[in-house]
């Protein structure tokens, strides 16, 4: 597994202890907010300039996601450089350190940012992507805004060579679905893989009862039901969630998307909201009706923060907060409470198994990725979730669900609303917008 190259730097007659002191506390400030780092320092500008052949050896010895140029006190440009231009192909963050007060009053510098403000311009001509962090004496260090950066740059790099797979494309033949495949690699990476319906079936005929039957009496009746539930439609989400998680596990998927209106629910006649959820309990982002870049949205929140990164749609515009929620399953990690389902009908569909757990509230960040006029953006928006008033959409049978969702507060709906790319938004709870700015930075992607 990669890690975070750390580097830091001063200047040769710094006294040596001052900068090992310095870097080794900016080291384990990273260290407790996560990150896994390749660490080498002190590096200084000796004349046989056998630290930055050291540092070299060390960083190389190892892959490395990003680098961290830890600036101790002041150093030459050039000693930074030799050791930089061996990664100027990683994502790079230029980390000043500050200095200190005395019991007495004084302040002590080691004039790390005249180091930092020496190099901020040099790595900008050179063609560098790299963030600028400074501390401020008596304030908390930059270790989760290191932290953050770092957490991006991994991000980007799992991203290049990730893969999602599609059963079917463009439910319901919506444009909001669609995707350019070279573009999409060229800019994020992940390879958009689709499969057949007809696959799945004829990989759950295979399947014996008994197989399908530890899925039904080990995972699905763990969920509270509200009603009893026929088994033939336990016995049906059992089947073809282990047909998909067998195909997706072979392929190395780590994101499914099934066609679902105009595939499992016409079809088969099988409403596909419980393969959903024991697929999202098995850690797979999962969206419906073949969301092409909402999958794609959801494997960048999940990379940056660990998250599900849940769907969910509009219903309803208010003057202050949108309605949001789903008309069919909710990851577990977000319920707010035990898993809550229900057998139930919809229009002409047979029974299914629907998701009526309630959604966590909380502080959140919600974001979609979408693609126009020949370049990607996302949009983004932060929000406060809180637990919806009695709703319902129309076509349930009676008495009709209450079905998952929150009403998001925000600063400016008609703002959003202007801006509004689909219907499917993916939240994180939460402020994420740094790391998502950063990610988005990092590979050319405009946040509006």
């Amino acid at each position: 597994m990669s890690k975070i190259g750390f580097a830091g730097f001063g200047e040769v007659n710094t006294p040596v202890e001052i900068i090992i002191n310095k870097c080794t506390a900016a080291r384990d400030a990273l260290l407790g907010e996560g990150l896994d780092l390749l660490p080498v320092f002190p590096i200084t500008d000796d004349y046989e300039e056998k630290d930055i052949a050291h540092a070299v050896d060390v960083l190389k010895s190892e892959p490395i996601d990003a680098l961290v140029l830890c600036i101790a006190g002041w150093i030459p440009t050039h000693a930074v450089i030799k050791v930089a231009e061996h990664f100027r192909h990683l994502p790079v963050v230029l980390w000043g350190l500050c200095g200190w007060i005395e019991d007495d009053g004084r302040l002590v510098t080691t004039a790390d940012q005249a180091g930092t403000t020496a190099l901020r311009g040099t790595l900008a001509e050179l063609g560098y992507r790299f963030t600028y962090i400074y501390d401020i004496v008596g304030q908390p260090c930059g270790a989760k805004k290191v932290a953050d950066y770092c957490a991006a740059a991994k991000a980007a790099a799992w991203l290049r060579h990730s893969r999602a797979g599609m059963m079917g494309y463009r439910d319901m033949n919506l444009y909001g679905t669609l995707y350019d495949g070279s573009s999409l690699k060229r800019v994020v990476g992940t390879e958009l893989e689709t499969f057949e319906m007809l696959e799945i079936e004829q990989r759950c005929q295979k399947l014996s009862d008994a197989e399908k039957m530890d899925v039904v009496n080990g995972r699905i009746r763990q969920w509270k039901f509200l009603a009893e539930a026929d088994e033939s439609a336990m016995m049906k989400a059992a089947g073809y969630y282990l047909a998909v998680r067998e195909l997706a596990c072979e392929r190395g998927y780590t994101a499914i998307s099934l066609k679902d209106v105009d595939g499992m629910k016409k079809l088969l006649g099988y409403p596909p909201a419980p393969i959903f959820m024991l697929l999202a309990e098995d850690g797979f982002c999962v969206v419906p009706e073949n969301d092409s870049l909402g999958c794609v949205t959801q494997m960048m929140l999940k990379a940056l923060t660990g998250q599900c990164a849940a769907y969910l749609e509009f219903y309803e515009f208010f003057t202050d907060r949108v309605l949001a929620g789903v008309p069919d399953f909710v990851p577990e990690e977000i319920v707010d409470g035990e898993v809550t389902v229900m057998p139930a009908a919809f229009g002409e569909l047979s029974q299914g198994i629907l998701n009526v757990s309630k959604v966590k509230p909380g502080e959140l960040t919600m974001c979609r990725l979408f693609y126009t006029n020949g370049q990607y953006k996302l949009h983004m928006v932060k929000g406060e979730g809180v637990t919806p008033r009695r709703w319902e959409e129309a076509g349930w049978a009676q008495p009709a669900p209450q079905l998952p969702g929150l009403e998001v507060l925000l600063a400016d709906v008609e703002d959003f609303a202007d801006k509004v790319a689909a219907q499917h938004y993916f939240i994180v709870y939460g402020d994420c917008t740094r790391r998502i700015k950063h990610l988005c930075d990092l590979m050319g992607i405009e946040i509006v």
